[in-house]
């Protein structure tokens, strides 16, 4: 026997297994200290694709740059205006969450919010007539939010008459706009549409919007980025919990809000509401989201993703370096908790634009900074912490502004690259709130969910051919 072998059997020996935990488990029946290697096989029908892109000399230099714009963009909160202004939405128009998509292939909680939609802008006098007027595409006209660098929450309806929130990026001179929060329960995301409301969005317009934009005119731009900075070290991840979020937000518009030109009982009720609702930050963290986004996308040669929406049926995503195609696939079932009687087979597949806070690199991605969330969406704390440092292993970098008290102040992990996902199997992880399946249910619960891999093997076939003969 050699002195090498000899020096070997002399010490304890170090085991690394990399594969199936079976061999792992084989040497620890035998008292064996083991190391796991965490492997995942790439995704199935990428590895062809994955060797030409991972070989494209401008992949490197070109998310380095995407990610540099996507953590240097600005969101300032600077107007409040009604959508037919802001967005030069025409009458008939309504905005939705998600990629393309055609009523007959609409949830029911998407057509439960176009049926809402309609009414409430008077292009019918009762739902079946609204629905009637929906299928025959009756002077209505479908279009993403994301085609007019919007986004919506859940089924994401957005018409002319609704009152947006409007986010400036002074850094890339981007603008992004989000509809005002309904709060919760039985509201038009969640695809309700009785009476109550209705009456809260006629409200909502000739009130509470009116309101705010005096607030935010008077209160001049107010820094959003900054606001997410914070909450992410006061418990919040910017996706299902925004209580610290939602109160910073208050105290900025709180003092212009209470002296605005209006009768006190609308300042008082406006104030009552906004405060009441802990999700009123999400509608412009989205927005802010969404800027970091749009900065980053464009870039040639850069696989980073920049959207990630779902509309009740299809999950869609978009990557910097493929301009605007959509790579889509059905959209996957939360899996969580629920709120009263509701179960599994109420909730609807995922939906909403909402993922775009995951996409910036907060939400889902940062659950580590948010541990209370598992109480609202399920697993438990480890998971939380675990769900943050998996998505390391699929993001460019981490966030130099938005970072993690947890994690020693580690920068979020942001900028999803499609090569990671497909090298490692690894999906994004979203944190989400659950609508139910039946139009006019409302929200069933809240929970936790994945795209479906084929967005990045679509995603993956198309960068590929960009460099193909």
């Amino acid at each position: 026997m050699s002195e090498a072998l000899r020096g070997l059997l002399a010490t304890e020996p170090a085991v690394a297994t990399v594969g199936v935990s079976l061999f792992a488990d084989a040497l620890r029946s035998q008292a064996v200290d083991v190391t796991e290697t965490v492997w995942n096989p790439p995704l199935d029908g990428t590895q062809g694709d994955l060797y030409t892109v991972l070989a494209d000399p401008r992949r490197v230099d070109a998310n380095s740059q995407a990610f540099s714009r996507m953590v240097a963009a600005a969101a300032d909160l600077i107007d409040v205006r009604p959508a037919r202004d802001a967005l030069g939405l025409e009458p008939g128009t309504f905005l939705h969450a998600g990629p393309p998509l055609e009523w007959e292939r609409a949830s029911g909680p998407m057509k439960g919010a176009l049926i809402g939609a309609t009414l409430f802008e008077g292009l019918a006098a009762t739902p079946e007539e609204a629905e009637r007027k929906l299928i025959a595409g009756d002077g209505i006209t479908l279009e993403p939010c994301h085609h007019r660098d919007c986004v919506g929450p859940m089924a994401g309806v957005v018409s002319p008459s609704m009152w947006m929130y409007e986010v400036h990026d002074h850094v890339h001179g981007n603008t992004s706009w989000c509809s005002l929060n309904e709060g919760l329960g039985k509201v038009l995301r969640y695809g309700a549409y009785g009476p109550e409301v209705i009456d809260r969005l006629h409200w909502m317009n000739s009130v509470l919007g009116p309101l705010l934009q005096q607030a935010v005119r008077a209160a001049g731009p107010i820094d959003i980025k900054a606001i997410i900075t914070q909450m992410l070290q006061m418990g919040d991840e910017g996706h299902n919990r925004n209580r610290a979020g939602s109160l910073m937000l208050l105290r900025e518009l709180l003092p212009t809000l209470i002296t605005a030109d209006a009768p006190s009982s609308d300042v008082a009720e406006a104030v009552r509401f906004t405060g009441a609702n802990e999700h009123s930050f999400l509608n412009v963290g989205m927005p802010a989201c969404k800027l970091a986004a749009l900065a980053a996308h464009g870039i040639p040669g850069s696989t980073v993703v920049t959207t990630m929406a779902r509309n009740g049926t299809d999950f869609g995503i978009r990557v910097s370096g493929t301009g605007d195609a959509w790579f889509t696939g059905p959209a996957n079932t939360p899996e969580g908790l629920f709120l009263g009687a509701y179960g599994p087979d109420d909730a609807n597949p995922d939906i909403g634009d909402s993922a775009i806070t995951e996409t910036a690199g907060i939400g889902g991605f940062a659950m580590a900074s948010a541990p209370a969330i598992v109480r609202l969406v399920g697993g438990d704390v480890p998971f939380a912490l675990q769900a943050t440092r998996t998505m390391y292993e699929i993001t460019v970098g981490e966030h130099p502004t938005y970072q993690i008290p947890i994690l020693e102040f580690r920068g979020s992990p942001t900028g999803i690259d499609v090569t990671a996902v497909a090298r490692t199997g690894i999906l994004p992880q979203i944190n989400t709130g659950m609508a139910g399946r039946v139009a006019g249910t409302g929200q069933v619960g809240a929970g936790l969910v994945t795209p479906p891999a084929e967005c990045f093997t679509g995603a993956m076939r198309a960068l590929a051919q960009t460099l193909r003969p």
